[in-house]
């Protein structure tokens, strides 16, 4: 088997896998997680650009890897907040899970891109977005969020702001494969950065930030300059074929929610084989499988 190209690869997986298929190794139940792929239009040629971040290559999950701004499902998310767009019936449906579920993955994706960009899909009524989210006042909340010292909803509350989750698309869904240490079931949305607001180099969990175009960030996963996730490139592909936010978001309607997940098998020779169900390019080049 070849190697993948930029491909983030777990250490020791082959051998997680094989305890996996012994019945050693019970699996960690995965954690629910939001992702958003933020856009914004260039005035140039070759499609919108979208907001990635690197990890820290101390990072325990996906080090050295670029990635979308998201993280894991804060069980203070489920808590009530003013609510503009779909109801939460219809994105519990989108979603295929619970009321408290939906509330929750729809509010850390919200969440979550504040804290590790910046930008806030929220505003002060169900027909506004908050312009500016720079200054010191912004910077202690954000920074309050990220150490668990304020919920979601307090934030949201005392500020006076109505969640826009309008703006977000449901776009993926996919699950980390069960001889993972560290499982995430994470869901990934669309969203256009909002007029006035800038991007910032925030995240504590990155080294870099960078607006990429899809074909560039592609073309830099090929070449082995980027190192990506299998779902990262996946849904950065989908991208291609957008010549702008608006088409993107709008071709979001109706994309198949079906989680993604790998499974790994042990054959008759002794070798691990890793298969993404419809992704044939990571099962064909799935690295260290070898019989032994």
């Amino acid at each position: 088997m070849g190697k993948l190209s930029g491909a983030a690869v777990p250490g020791g997986w082959t051998e997680r896998v094989r305890a996996l298929a012994r019945g050693e190794l019970t699996p960690v139940v995965p954690r629910r997680a939001a992702t958003v792929l933020l856009l914004r239009d260039t005035g140039e040629t070759g499609g919108p650009a979208v907001h990635m971040l690197r990890r820290r290559a101390s990072m325990a999950f996906a080090a050295g890897a670029y990635a979308f701004p998201g993280g894991g499902v804060d069980p203070r998310d489920e808590r009530p907040v003013r609510w503009a767009g779909p109801a939460l019936d219809e994105w519990a449906a989108l979603l295929g899970v619970g009321r408290a579920a939906a509330q929750a993955v729809v509010c850390a994706a919200v969440r979550e891109t504040f804290e590790e960009s910046g930008v806030l899909l929220a505003g002060p009524d169900a027909g506004t977005v908050v312009a500016d989210t720079t200054g010191e006042d912004w910077e202690a909340d954000r920074a309050a969020l990220v150490g668990h010292d304020l919920a979601f909803a307090d934030f949201l509350d005392r500020r006076g702001l109505v969640l826009r989750t309008d703006l977000l698309r449901p776009y993926a869904r996919w699950i980390t494969p069960e001889f993972e240490e560290r499982r995430y079931d994470t869901w990934f949305f669309l969203a256009a950065l909002p007029a006035g607001q800038l991007t910032r180099d925030v995240s504590g969990e990155a080294d870099r930030t960078a607006w990429l175009r899809p074909a560039d960030a592609v073309a830099g996963y090929g070449r082995g300059d980027l190192v990506m996730l299998p779902p990262t490139i996946t849904m950065l592909r989908d991208l291609l074929p957008y010549d702008s936010a608006a088409a993107a978001l709008a071709a979001a309607a109706g994309r198949d929610l079906t989680p993604v997940i790998a499974t790994a098998t042990v054959d008759a020779a002794g070798a691990v084989v890793l298969t993404w169900p419809g992704h044939d390019e990571f099962t064909r080049d799935a690295p260290g499988g070898g019989a032994r």
